[in-house]
């Protein structure tokens, strides 16, 4: 598709921008404006010395040879001939300083069970967990899959395969058996770890049935682990003789010591699977030393973090999001965290104010799609908390719309918390565009600044810098992915296919302001982002298409009031086959079974054909004119005006 500018949808301009409050910014590891200027300013003039710096921080078994090897770009690599682990710098790192009796983790299950434990307690914890990989024949390169609930065991096991030097496949617990089958075989998952089941409001989950019908027929799956969860409840829970074992039975008698693998700065960390153009996920690959710093130094200055925090994030560690601020980012900073299971609305809809109070948190992290839920719920809920204890706000997985922004803004941080608005991706790794909270005024709904060693440009198709069109990424950065697992030539053909392949293309418009601050425009690719879950057009449409009554279909996002975007699905059913609600049915459970029930339609829309050009090309771009009511665009390649027109009559139009 075409990407220059006119196809952007730019954002209504907000004119409201807010300083950092005084008290803040005094105590803030980056004070002012001048302070975050003379950093980024070093980081992109000397960003070997820079990065080489940040990580003096950690734990090196070994320097490295090179901060930056840029010969085979765009295969960077990052601290190249370095050995060291992720796993050892957020747990032994603070034994050895004398913080192993901090509390690590506050988590809370959403019975309302709970637990907590710290550095050493939970350093103990991952030793015996990785353990207990080894017993189980497990070692260094071994790919193991991890499809667990918001559980203490989540982390445990994430940091016990980086321990030990496994690659772990992290799987959101909502998705389907098929698409577990899709990672499990292209990864060549030898073990899967998870639990008996889990709770979202207030049903369980059972999550060891999903597994047993996703990894049947899997080869590669050698072992089963299975965490029990279900408590006072009984989850029934088959188990397979020779393959699966109750991770209680196993750990029984064993060491809680494992010295950490040192491991090489290239070394494969993890995979995690996101959706695409194409309708086969993604294995986007993270390695080791870079993904290390980059994380540990975005947590430590965007969040501002200081040694007596108490950090929320709501994410779950199926997304990348958990994986750089939940576990690695986080627990490298030596900062207590809160960990819930369930849902926000459960049992009422006061259960984040609740937690908030008990645990009090100072920072608080979660995703726009919720914060439109809570306006809705209203602000009842708010005030019978106490929630004085937050000092600093943030969103993510998705831009937020000005309106939440200000809710969030005086509602739940009082007017006296900064926002920072952070724009990332899975392949990024952490933070790119963000706001210093003690440094950069914010205005609502923009992501602001570059992080420090990114540097961010806006192009034209054609490579032209302007002020609305396309973000680029004109520099590597630490964090970034290395690859597609199994397919260079697809990760090089996906990010690096524009620009004669100099910069990083995320696949986003965005424009700059007057201030210089970056606004992100949405998706010029068919990726939708529903509640902050990426997913694309192309494997929703793969799915409808599979029914035997189903000819055609096109996906579309729209704008929704609570998840960001909603889905919309344009179907061709094939001549003489009934459309009707039954159908509709069928189509749901498909999407239920195939992806998860967080991708169903809002709406499944019956047409006996859909807008194309005359060369065949469906034009998503009508209908998304359809469905948000507005005018149509240039319509003259279409090759059949009437399919418009009945759409049209079907939305009232």
């Amino acid at each position: 598709m075409s990407t220059t500018p006119e196809n952007f949808e730019t954002v209504s301009h907000e004119n409201r921008s807010f300083e950092p409050p005084e008290v803040f910014a005094a105590q803030a590891l980056i004070g002012s404006k001048a302070a975050y200027r003379e950093l980024y300013e070093r980081s992109i003039a000397e960003p070997e010395a820079f990065w080489a710096e940040a990580a003096q921080d950690l734990h090196w078994f070994k320097r490295w040879d090179s901060v930056l090897d840029a010969s085979e770009a765009p295969f960077y690599k990052w601290f190249d001939g370095a050995q060291t682990n992720i796993s050892y710098n957020c747990l032994d790192r603070h034994l050895d300083n004398g913080r192993g009796d901090r509390i690590a983790l506050y988590w809370e299950g959403e019975p309302g069970d709970q637990r907590r434990l710290t550095f050493r307690e939970l350093h103990a914890e991952v030793c015996r967990f990785a353990n207990v990989l080894k017993k189980m024949g497990v070692g260094k390169g071994d790919r193991v899959a991890v499809y667990l609930p918001m559980i203490p065991e989540l982390a445990i096991s994430v940091l016990a395969c980086a321990r030990i030097g496994a690659v772990h496949s992290v799987i959101f617990g909502g998705f389907s058996a098929d698409s577990i089958r899709d990672r499990v075989l292209d990864s060549e998952t030898r073990m899967v770890i998870t639990a008996d089941g889990g709770y979202r409001r207030g049903k369980i989950l059972e999550l060891k049935k999903i597994v047993d019908e996703g990894v049947a027929n899997c080869d590669c799956v050698q072992d089963v682990l299975v965490i029990k969860r279900g408590g006072h409840h009984a989850i029934d829970c088959e188990m397979v003789a020779g393959r699966d074992s109750w991770y209680a039975d196993v750990v029984s008698g064993v060491d809680a010591d494992c010295p950490a693998e040192p491991m090489e700065a290239e070394d494969l960390l993890f995979l995690l699977y996101t959706s695409g153009t194409t309708g086969k996920p993604k294995g986007i690959m993270h390695t080791t030393a870079g993904y290390q710093v980059f994380t540990y130094l975005t947590s430590k200055y965007v969040f501002d973090l200081k040694p007596d925090d108490i950090y929320w994030c709501t994410a779950d560690v199926g997304w990348i999001t958990g994986h750089s601020y939940i576990v690695y980012g986080i627990l490298q900073n030596g900062v207590t965290q809160v960990m819930y299971e369930g849902a926000p609305d459960f049992p009422n809809q006061g259960r984040f104010w609740e937690i908030i109070e008990r645990y009090k948190v100072t920072t608080f992290y979660t995703a726009p799609t919720a914060i439109r839920a809570f306006m809705k719920w209203g602000d009842n809920w708010l005030a019978q908390k106490d929630l004085s204890s937050l000092r600093l706000l943030g969103t993510v997985g998705e831009p937020i719309n000005p309106e939440a922004w200000m809710w969030y803004h005086e509602k739940v941080g009082s007017e006296r918390c900064p926002i920072v608005d952070t724009w990332w991706q899975t392949e990024t790794g952490g933070h790119m565009l963000t706001p210093m909270p003690g440094a950069i005024a914010t205005k609502p709904g923009c992501a602001t600044v570059p992080f420090f060693g990114i540097e961010p440009d806006i192009l034209t198709d054609e490579g032209e810098s302007v002020e609305a069109g396309i973000l680029a990424i004109k520099k590597p950065w630490p964090g970034m992915l290395r690859g597609i697992y199994g397919d260079p030539q697809r990760f090089k053909d996906t990010y690096w296919c524009k620009w004669g392949g100099q910069y990083y293309f995320p696949g986003d418009g965005a424009r700059r302001d007057e201030d210089g601050y970056y606004w992100i425009l949405g998706r010029v690719d068919d990726v939708v982002n529903v509640s902050g879950h990426r997913i694309g057009t192309a494997e929703l449409e793969s799915v409808f298409v599979e029914h035997k009554d189903v000819a055609e279909s096109a996906v579309i996002g729209i704008p929704h009031e609570i998840k960001g975007q909603g889905l919309i699905a344009f179907v061709t059913v094939i001549d003489g086959r009934a459309h009707d609600d039954h159908l509709r049915k069928e189509l749901v459970s498909m999407i239920d079974k195939s992806i998860g029930k967080f991708a169903r339609p809002e709406r499944i829309v019956f047409s006996h054909d859909l807008p194309k050009t005359r060369s065949g090309k469906i034009m998503r771009r009508l209908l998304r004119d359809i469905a948000e009511g507005r005018e149509l665009g240039n319509t003259t390649t279409l090759a059949d005006p009437g399919v418009v027109e009945n759409l049209q009559v079907q939305f009232g139009i």
